[in-house]
């Protein structure tokens, strides 16, 4: 690694130089997250996982800029314009604005302005005209370069050429553009305007609506919220908008000025007015391309930061187990798709009843499901919580099924995604999306970060204008989240699927078809050594991915732990101190309550290490997620136009932003709790206040019928 380069990642994540170095080492290793957050704690002075991906993503940052100096150089090498100094300044830096600005004299350009006018041979008379002499004659001085076969006509056409390349190596001063840089920083304004069309139909209306708030608005680029600035972009990109970021002209004017120019001389006025170009036609523009880019890139980092915030608390929601499941995707005139599934999440029958009109068959809908729940032995029903929720949900509830039978009602939110994605397709190739779709449901109860693994994390649904940020950023950072809340639950190798196993530490796509390939062919694995027969999985995929895998019933008690087999030895020391077996060691707490750990510290385990294996014997492969709750909306508000300011109602947190949240009430319209109304005290991050799915109660502050929104506050609620 680049010896500067833990300097800087330090300085950019708030961690030790020590610490970084050990984090890197591991990384180039081929180590994963997961992996080094859970088991080298030692190593990298007990960093999380946030903190570990922190270290990767600015390491990874840093081989960019590495790479693009790299290119620099060999560019302005192959000019051989690259002097010492100019080599060292470059190699010394690692701003990549700074780097920009170093390389924009020797960038190679397009026919500009300036280089049609240094081809005329102009460069000379610019050169002349900057020396700014209060003695010289610049009409004889501007006769000289009068050549019409070079294309210079006239005394007009020189000094308008030789004023272009003044402009040109104006905007390419790097004084020059921090001047303008500063004074952005400072005080750019973004304003967007609406683009009105010639006619203004029904469909710009309706398309215009959403934007309506940005019409005429601008504020200081530095206090522009992500959400503002995202929803503006969105306005520009569809056609509604007109978005411009300006600073202050007059005070960057009087700025370059005092730099460029020397005296009241003809020639200083000429320099001047190549001056006031060079800042409008060229410097002005770029800087407000560089603020705009900062900006959305500073924006879409607060939004997929939210983004990451809700995937992982959704991905982490608490899950029902291994029960069996009856699920219901809710519907009116195509009926509500019912389907049995057993304990693992075998699909074990399917077919549509037809509750609600405009069939209203409810005696014939209610006594199969009173028949369905006897046969299969149903210990929980999941509602969708789309088309005919509430209304399917009040049904079930009046069927006076026995209490041990659970009602919940689940997000769809991607099961229609996932519903018709290759996945499902391979995972149900005979049946149809609406199967499929119940499936999900019922699934997403049992075990919600299995079944949501399946899906785009994008296609979930929370966050804000994900599809507006960077793509391959939020990709990355999705992906990146996802692998860490599977990593923390860990699977069973005998029941996971290829998409649950792909996110495994160590283990990606190949491996995890090849392990339920496997598993397929030879029966259940018996323990974790087992996985070395698996193809590919050699022995660097199972030092990373072990800890995560449980294998549970086997001879091997550990196995089903997320105790490490690299510290297997470790607790088989303390069994055999302690004069008995492993098993014994982790069902008697009174045997574990002797042991000192302090007397298993070596040279490369430490107590991190040892801290969380007697964790790991207290409560072997615990989940870390909370037990599930059931809820209920109000029974006497099921439209939006039963909902009166004032009301205190039940509700589930559906979305969190940097705004407020959203909250269902169960009236199909998301209600807002700005985030102004979150709690008595001041709030400046919603996510500290709520969390997605949370259980709340809100107070109704106002109801808007024609645009079908709700206003809610939590303040004064216990």
């Amino acid at each position: 690694m680049n010896a500067i380069f833990s300097k800087l990642i330090a300085a950019a994540t708030g961690v030790s130089e020590r610490q970084v170095t050990a984090t890197v080492g591991l990384l180039e290793e081929g180590c994963t997250i997961p992996f080094i957050a859970r088991y080298r704690k030692e190593v990298t002075g007990t960093l999380d996982e946030v903190k570990v991906a922190a270290v990767s993503d600015s390491l990874e940052k840093l081989k960019e800029v590495e790479a693009r100096k790299q290119t620099i150089l060999k560019t302005i090498e192959e000019q051989g314009k690259l002097t010492p100094e100019l080599k060292k300044r470059i190699e010394d830096s690692w701003d990549s604005t700074e780097l920009e600005d170093i390389y924009l004299p020797y960038k190679p350009k397009r026919k500009t302005r300036a280089e049609v006018a240094r081809q005329k041979g102009l460069e000379p008379l610019a050169t002349f005209l900057m020396l700014q002499n209060p003695q010289a004659d610049i009409d004889k001085k501007v006769r000289e370069f009068i050549d019409a076969e070079k294309g210079v006509k006239s005394a007009e056409e020189a000094i308008q050429g030789a004023q272009d390349i003044i402009a040109e190596q104006v905007s390419e001063t790097e004084e020059a553009r921090n001047i303008v840089r500063f004074n952005f920083k400072r005080d750019a304004v973004i304003t967007s305007k609406v683009v009105k069309p010639k006619e203004e139909t029904e469909e710009w209306e309706q398309k215009s609506q959403k934007f309506r708030d940005y019409f005429d608005f601008s504020e200081k680029l530095a206090r522009c919220a992500s959400h503002r600035l995202l929803a503006m972009r969105r306005g520009e990109a569809e056609g509604v908008l007109r978005i411009s970021i300006n600073g202050d002209d007059e005070r960057c004017l009087d700025r370059l000025d005092r730099l460029f120019l020397r005296n009241s001389s003809k020639s200083a006025e000429l320099v001047w007015e190549a001056v006031e170009d060079g800042f409008k036609r060229l410097i002005k523009p770029s800087i407000e391309t560089e603020f705009a880019n900062q900006s959305k890139e500073k924006a879409d980092q607060e939004a997929i930061r939210i983004f990451v915030k809700n995937l992982e608390q959704l991905l982490m929601a608490a899950p029902l187990g291994q029960k069996r499941v009856l699920a219901l995707d809710p519907g009116f005139r195509t009926g509500c798709k019912l389907v049995i599934l057993d304990a693992e999440g075998n699909l074990l029958h399917n077919e549509a009843i037809y509750p609600h009109p405009p069939k209203a068959e409810r005696k014939a809908a209610g006594d199969k499901i009173w028949t369905l729940c006897k046969q299969y032995k149903i210990e929980a029903i999941s509602i969708g919580n789309g088309t005919a929720s509430r209304e399917t949900e009040e049904f079930v509830r009046n069927l006076g099924l026995p209490s041990t039978i659970q009602v919940f009602v689940v997000s769809e939110d991607g099961a229609s995604i996932y519903s018709a994605s290759k996945v499902a397709r391979e995972e149900f190739p005979d049946y149809d999306v609406t199967v499929r779709g119940a499936v999900s449901i019922g699934r997403r109860l049992m075990d919600p970060l299995a079944e949501l693994v399946k899906i785009d994390p994008s296609s979930i649904g929370v966050g804000q204008y994900q599809k507006d940020v960077d793509q391959k950023a939020l990709k990355h950072s999705l992906d990146q989240t996802v692998e860490m809340c599977v990593n923390k639950v860990g699977v069973n190798v005998n029941t996971a699927s290829k998409h649950l196993l792909t996110y495994i530490s160590g283990l990606g796509p190949a491996i995890a078809q090849n392990i339920v390939n496997y598993r397929a062919e030879n029966g259940a694995f018996s323990s974790r050594k087992e996985l070395l027969k698996v193809p590919k999985l050699g022995p660097k995929a199972f030092q990373q991915a072990a800890g995560f895998l449980r294998v549970s019933g086997g001879k091997q008690p550990l196995d089903n732990s997320a105790v490490h087999p690299e510290s297997y030895a470790i607790v088989e020391k303390m069994a055999k101190d302690q004069k008995c077996t492993v098993g014994d060691l982790m069902s008697d707490k009174e045997l574990r309550s002797k042991i000192d750990i302090n007397q298993y510290v070596t040279d490369t385990v430490g107590l991190p290490t040892l801290q969380d294996i007697m964790q790991e014997l207290d409560k072997p492969g615990r989940d870390p997620r909370q037990q599930l709750e059931t809820f209920s909306f109000s029974k006497d508000v099921k439209e939006l136009e039963d909902v009166q300011p004032g009301m205190l109602l039940p509700g589930i947190i559906t979305n969190v932003t940097d705004f407020g949240c959203f909250v269902d009430v169960g009236v199909h319209t998301k209600g807002l709790v700005h985030i102004s109304e979150l709690a008595d005290h001041f709030v400046k991050d919603p996510a500290s206040e709520v969390q997605l799915h949370q259980h709340v109660t809100v107070r109704v502050l106002s109801v808007d019928l024609k645009r079908g929104r709700m206003s809610l506050s939590m303040k004064g609620i216990e």
